[in-house]
């Protein structure tokens, strides 16, 4: 099947998801790498980078250039849910995604049918989102925090026959939460949570923003990386729009002496994109172990789901999602500690 993007296009969506240049003039060494030179019509590399990912970004296949941060590294967060009457499902969904600490919102086929992950700066902050919801909302919602973590990446190769990631790398963060970050930390993140200026220099601005200099922010983005606080830096892309259309959260029940070593086997898995343990929430929510299975279609996807009960021993669920009502970066830290 053709590709719908150009050979710059798809360069910058597939090879970029990682591995970003922490340097002044990022987009210039893209362009170097790439071999986009001073001869292409297109300008310099530099202004072919930059006007091929604004472009990328309107058509919605790029959701920004930026940071992922390790779930449990920095703030707090958790996965959600709630049952919306079907009546009201839009209304809801609406009152949901207002809010800035949530950053999925999905319908999904099961009475839960609204999917949603919330971030906040701390476990105080995060359960008084999820109170206000339940409030603004009139249904209860259902928290299911991570626990451990098996594969957790979210890169997608485009010249895959799968959305497996392109290079998948081992979890962090499964130990104890550390201690909140610095206040300066703080304005870095919240400086850098909606992702990079499409500009010549994206540091210096992200820089005047968090009130730094640009090369602390290099070192502090660099040092993230290399703690594991960032899983990766570089172009996050939007599944959905690269036509990976059939989305199924798969749930197992499984033992809880079991969960580890079943977890990390159905993390090797081909067409596995997340791989997860979360809590339990009895008696409606009997559910361990989370597989995220992404593919073109559901005809694609079943197959797949069929191969994972096999591998993990035990029957699971899959909630295919419906509708995406929202989909942007995690915001731990409002605007405020900027």
């Amino acid at each position: 099947m053709d590709s719908p993007y150009s050979p710059l296009e798809f360069e910058l969506l597939n090879a970029w998801q990682r591995d970003f240049p922490l340097l002044s003039r990022p987009f210039a060494a893209v362009g170097e790498k790439i071999g986009v030179t001073e001869g292409n019509p297109r300008g310099t590399g530099e202004t072919a980078v930059l006007a091929t990912l604004a472009r990328l970004q309107r058509r919605g296949a790029v959701s920004r250039v930026g940071a992922v941060f390790a779930p449990r590294r920095i703030g707090a967060s958790t996965l959600a849910a709630l049952a919306a009457p079907p009546a009201r499902l839009e209304e809801v969904a609406a009152l949901v995604s207002r809010r800035p600490e949530v950053n999925h919102n999905y319908q999904r086929e099961h009475h839960y049918n609204l999917w949603f992950v919330a971030t906040a700066s701390d476990q105080s902050r995060l359960a008084e989102t999820l109170d206000a919801i339940a409030a603004a909302t009139g249904c209860p919602v259902m928290s299911l925090p991570l626990q451990e973590e098996f594969h957790i990446d979210l890169g997608f190769d485009l010249a895959g026959k799968d959305g497996k990631a392109v290079r998948a790398h081992p979890c962090l963060g499964n130990e104890a939460s550390p201690a909140p970050p610095s206040a300066e930390d703080q304005a870095l993140m919240a400086a850098l949570q909606p992702g990079l200026e499409l500009v010549a220099r994206p540091f210096a601005r992200l820089a005047e923003r968090a009130g730094m200099s640009e090369t602390a922010v290099l070192a502090r983005i660099g040092a993230w990386l290399e703690a594991g606080i960032v899983k990766r830096f570089g172009v996050v892309v939007r599944h959905h729009e690269l036509g990976y259309r059939a989305n199924a959260m798969t749930v197992f029940d499984v033992p809880d002496d079991q969960v580890s070593a079943i977890g990390a086997r159905l993390a090797r898995e081909d067409g596995v994109t997340l791989c997860y343990r979360r809590a339990r929430h009895l008696p409606e929510w009997p559910y361990n172990i989370y597989c995220m299975v992404h593919g073109r279609s559901r005809e694609e996807v079943l197959p797949v789901i069929e191969r994972l009960c096999r591998v993990a021993g035990h029957p699971c669920e899959a909630l295919f999602s419906l509708r995406r009502f929202k989909q942007c970066g995690a915001r731990y830290f409002g605007d405020a500690a900027s």
